[in-house]
């Protein structure tokens, strides 16, 4: 085994034991006005998976401009895929990420576990997400077993909501 696969699998490992801890507790309050997340050592590429054709998630809820207060409940759609529990290697399922005040960085690497990028590993359909009062954005990402975006990436519609 190579350095970088040892490293690589080491991050993977990180990030599916991210996953196993409750929704409630990953998402941690994000400020008002958000900074993107800061940039870090680029992590060796990985495999990706082959997303199925017409595969996509969606926001059920909030919908795209609505003001909501905190906690925001957060619904979750997929459509032809099915979810699965990271870890569980499934080609047709995958979890999802939910990405508050940011955009993903980098789909050849696992998507980050922090409070900006908050994991769904246990293949929930719904968050209860604090979030400060101002303007934020959320987008979904649909990660495989290993937290890596499908290829081509899975990703919904971003939208902008208020917190009041």
């Amino acid at each position: 085994m190579t350095l970088r696969t040892i490293a690589a699998a080491a991050a993977a490992l990180t990030l599916l034991a991210a996953c196993s801890k409750k929704a409630e507790e990953a998402a941690a309050p994000a400020p008002a006005a958000a900074e993107p997340a800061a940039e870090v050592a680029a992590a060796p590429a990985l495999p990706r998976t082959p997303a199925p054709a017409g595969a996509a998630v969606s926001i059920v809820s909030p919908k795209d401009g609505e003001t909501v207060t905190s906690p925001v409940k957060v619904v979750f759609g997929i459509s032809g895929m099915s979810l699965a529990p990271a870890g569980e290697k499934n080609d047709m399922a995958g979890h999802h990420h939910l990405l508050i005040d940011t955009t993903l960085a980098d789909p050849a690497v696992p998507i980050p576990a922090d409070a900006q990028h908050v994991h769904f590993g246990k293949a929930q359909t719904e968050a209860s997400v604090e979030l400060a009062p101002g303007q934020h954005t959320l987008q979904l990402v649909l990660g495989d077993y290993l937290h890596i975006p499908f290829d081509p990436v899975i990703e919904s519609q971003k939208i902008t909501i208020t917190v009041k």
